[in-house]
């Protein structure tokens, strides 16, 4: 059989500019497509807060805090309310002190046109019965101004 020889410059083609102009029309396509989906911002119109004219004074709204501690003990701001508290967990205990406390409260507020807000703080392993009882009380003095929160651990 005959061997075909190759002579080295033969093989060599040179510098191919049809595939160079392929891929500048590929990119060039690209971006025409791309510029398409740009999303164009719209002005959104907000005021910023500025200073506000008053015309008379302003109320300082006075939050209760009621403790709950994990023995069941209740107090309102620091105060100790019905220190016996039930060992029996079946039956609702009915917190006559704080119960006359938070009517006070609330005719008080209501006398000077104030709303009462009350924030129970509760530990993180107290029972939710005496929860229950305290929203029981608020519930009899007409308070529905209620936020929840536990106490964080040190």
């Amino acid at each position: 059989m005959k061997r075909l020889d190759m002579n080295s410059n033969e093989g060599s083609v040179g510098f191919q500019i049809a595939p160079m102009i392929d891929v500048v029309f590929v990119i060039m396509l690209f971006f025409m497509v791309m510029a398409g989906a740009v999303k164009v911002e719209k002005e959104l119109n907000s005021q910023l807060p500025g200073v506000a004219e008053t015309s008379g004074g302003t109320d300082f709204v006075d939050e209760q805090m009621i403790n709950i501690t994990e023995s069941g003990e209740i107090s309102i701001n620091d105060e100790p309310m019905d220190s016996n508290v039930p060992t029996d967990s079946s039956t609702g205990h009915d917190l006559p002190q704080l119960k006359g406390t938070l009517l006070r409260l609330k005719q008080n507020a209501d006398a000077a046109k104030t709303p009462v807000i009350v924030t129970i703080v509760s530990e993180g392993m107290a029972k939710y019965s005496r929860t229950v009882d305290v929203l029981n009380a608020l519930a009899v003095a007409k308070i529905d101004s209620v936020s929840f929160t536990v106490t964080e651990d040190e």
